[in-house]
């Protein structure tokens, strides 16, 4: 099913019945993508006045309870609150949730004994394209990322360059394939979160970095329309579910 769609004075036409789901759900029947040395995701149900609310245990409906943690377990979506003393909420600093989105591939640099995204890797796969939003697939890009345990692994992470040149972009939007745009143990500067956010000057309060995303090798690098689907949770950081629309033209 085609769909045309009007966006910024631009006709954008996408097959909506062909979505790419770019989301890592938790999944507790299988090891679950982990982070920042939390324990597992829980799935269990409801117990009441000793009967367990469960179908197969002869209740008449499934109940679950569900504890974790959106930073450590799941494809998320995190506002500028996240690093902030004032609480804000994704929820309601996101008001708009389709974008043009560039996805591109990066092969991570050996820099001082970690491996980051530079900005003369991003320079060069955006050059003078306008979007609103980028989507990071790093390599190798495995199915294993589904499933990583990151925690005291110092992961790829963004190097405040390149966070300043996607600011100055005019980015809004950074999807990433890992458990943060930082370094996992750096003193807590969180350098790449506060040049995207320009936490020094104006707070970017509408712009948003989504972490766990993982993009399969069959989807090629290029122009997308990205449906930013976050669940409503008053939060620095929401579950969230973006979906990917290959432009037809």
């Amino acid at each position: 099913m085609k769909a045309i769609i009007e966006y910024n004075s631009r006709k954008i036409e996408v097959n909506i019945s062909d979505p790419i789901d770019i989301s890592i759900p938790i999944d507790t029947s299988k090891q679950n993508v982990n982070a920042w040395y939390v324990d597992d995701p829980k799935i269990f149900p409801e117990e009441l006045d000793n009967e367990i609310i469960k179908v197969s245990e002869g209740a008449v409906v499934n109940f679950n309870n569900i504890h974790f943690n959106p930073h450590s377990h799941v494809t998320h979506t995190e506002c500028v609150g996240h690093i902030t003393e004032e609480v804000h909420s994704v929820n309601k600093n996101l008001k708009y949730f389709i974008f043009l989105a560039e996805v591109v591939t990066i092969a991570p640099l050996f820099h001082n004994g970690d491996f980051i995204i530079g900005v003369k890797q991003l320079k060069t796969a955006l050059r003078n394209k306008k979007r609103d939003a980028i989507v990071i697939r790093t390599l190798p890009n495995l199915e294993e990322k589904k499933s990583m345990q990151y925690s005291n692994t110092n992961p790829t992470y963004l190097s405040e360059k390149a966070a300043i040149y996607l600011k100055e972009k005019g980015i809004k939007h950074l999807l990433i394939d890992l458990p943060s745009v930082d370094k996992e143990k750096d003193d807590g500067q969180l350098l790449s979160h506060n040049a995207f956010w320009n936490t020094s000057g104006k707070l970017r309060m509408d712009a948003t970095i989504t972490e766990f995303i993982y993009v399969p090798n069959s989807v090629e690098d290029g122009e997308y329309l990205l449906n930013l689907m976050i669940a409503p949770f008053e939060n620095d950081a929401t579950p969230s579910k973006p979906i990917l629309y290959k432009i037809i033209k």
